[in-house]
């Protein structure tokens, strides 16, 4: 049998504007529980909301990210439901005339290019936060409450979870770069919900979307969705269906977990918000957004390649963030050496952020650090492996290289007298690999280097060691 995925993604980003979407209050992250809200974003009768210009400006410049079609008038609606975090029993959103309509991402997969398409983005406030006690009480922290949002929905074009995480990726980098969304899921800023069901294409049968809710990390998406691929690949060959449901990923067991079944479509009784206005959105506001939005991802790859000269696989690696891009564009400025900031970004350091699972921006040390260890290894004054072990010090301590150097009294031994010396008597010995040598065997004088360099602790120039000792065997 033939079955195909269908999943389609509702993304919701916090935006970064320093006040809420209708009040002053803070936006700001991790504040004390209840602070950061006012008689507006708590929803007490007889308050007004106004809505904040930049949040407007914001979600444009999404759209012209996305290749939206931008509107050209919009309203904010009522989407009314109970939960206890939403204070005023119904939710500022916008239904039927969302700010941005239509409009793509494209992805690199295997096969090619693919475009996903999306359906809408609009502009809304956020809700509250539920705390959940072990005692089985609950608290509400109303900090959240009416801080901005943009909802960015999805076509169902994703056909696998593998396609669905590039499209993740590319959306965060984008908004991270348009400096709309920091993304940090850790904090709640960028949310995913996930829409899939699967159609077997020999007999036209599909299943019911099941809903996926409350993902913090793309790995957790990409594992529910891999499970529920499989689950409803099973309800297929068994000749089984499933309800409208919505589900939870349960990480310690590996596995998705049933929320609720929805009986019906949610009613929402949407109806437009009367304290708030209808906009009018003009041409030349749009246009003047669209000229003031910073450098997107595939700009900024064109022209590392071209300005920095670095092969075209360094530069997509190095602007798949724009934390990591501009982390190395600060080291290019300080050493003048975009080549070799490459090397060491793409190697040492994105290795050591994979597998202890952080992110550039969690690093102890800065880009003038990381210059700063690049110069003393292309002056000499270390080798390239000292270096590298400079680099675990400066990840593990946050010291910079010229501190640690110092103290470990790591400098580089280029004093010919004193390597002449220390040659000297590893030659004698080694007696047996000057013959080797002197016999073709080349092995044998990586061998005599790798000597010098243990009896020195690292700290030797290899290439001068390697050309002394040429010339003393050459002597011989």
């Amino acid at each position: 049998m033939s079955y195909k995925t269908l999943i389609g993604l509702e993304i919701h980003a916090e935006l970064m504007t320093e006040s809420k979407i209708f009040c002053k209050c803070s936006t700001e992250f991790g504040g004390d529980v209840n602070t950061h809200t006012c008689p507006i974003c708590l929803g007490m009768p007889g308050t007004l909301p106004v809505l904040n210009k930049r949040v407007v400006e914001y979600g444009i410049r999404a759209g012209i990210a996305f290749n939206c079609d931008i509107a050209k008038r919009t309203k904010m609606d009522r989407k009314n439901y109970f939960y206890p975090d939403l204070v005023k029993g119904y939710q500022i959103s916008q239904y039927d005339l969302p700010l941005c309509k239509d409009g793509a991402i494209k992805i690199e997969t295997d096969q090619g290019e693919k475009e996903i398409g999306l359906i809408r983005i609009h502009i809304e406030e956020d809700t509250g936060k539920s705390i959940h006690s072990n005692d089985g009480g609950s608290l509400l922290d109303y900090n959240r409450s009416g801080v901005p949002l943009i909802e960015i929905v999805s076509q169902p074009d994703m056909n696998s979870p593998e396609e669905a995480k590039l499209f993740l990726e590319k959306l965060k980098a984008t908004l991270q770069y348009i400096e709309v969304s920091d993304c940090k899921m850790e904090q709640g800023s960028l949310r995913c919900d996930v829409n899939i069901n699967i159609i077997d294409e020999d007999t036209g049968n599909k299943t019911t979307v099941t809903e996926l809710k409350n993902l913090n990390s793309f790995k957790s998406a990409v594992k529910a969705m891999e499970f529920e691929q499989k689950r409803h690949i099973g309800l297929l060959e068994q000749g089984k269906d499933t309800k409208r449901e919505t589900r939870r990923w349960d990480e310690s067991k590996s596995e998705t977990i049933l929320m609720r079944v929805k009986e019906d479509a949610a009613d929402y009784r949407y109806f437009p918000e009367p304290d708030v206005v209808e906009l009018d959105i003009e041409k030349d506001w749009v246009k003047k957004i669209k000229e003031d939005i910073p450098e997107l991802p595939h700009v900024k790859r064109e022209r590392f390649v071209k300005e920095y000269d670095i092969p075209s696989y360094d530069a997509e690696v190095l602007t798949s963030t724009k934390a990591l891009a501009d982390f190395y564009e600060e080291t290019v400025k300080h050493t003048k050496d975009p080549k070799q900031v490459s090397n060491w970004i793409m190697t040492d350091i994105l290795r050591r952020l994979k597998d202890e699972e952080l992110e550039i921006d969690d690093i102890k040390f800065t880009a003038e650090n990381l210059a700063d260890l690049i110069k003393l290894v292309n002056g000499g004054k270390i080798s390239n492996n000292i270096g590298k072990k400079v680099l675990r010090t400066m990840f593990e301590e946050g010291k910079d290289p010229n501190t640690i150097v110092k103290e470990k009294g790591l400098i580089q031994i280029n004093d010919e007298d004193k390597l002449n010396e220390i040659i000297d008597g590893i030659l004698a010995e080694n007696e047996q690999s000057i013959i080797d040598y002197k016999n073709g065997k080349d092995r044998a004088l990586g061998y005599l280097v790798g000597q010098v360099m243990k009896a020195t602790k690292g700290k030797a120039n290899p290439q001068k060691a390697n050309q002394i000792i040429r010339e003393k065997i050459n002597n011989y």
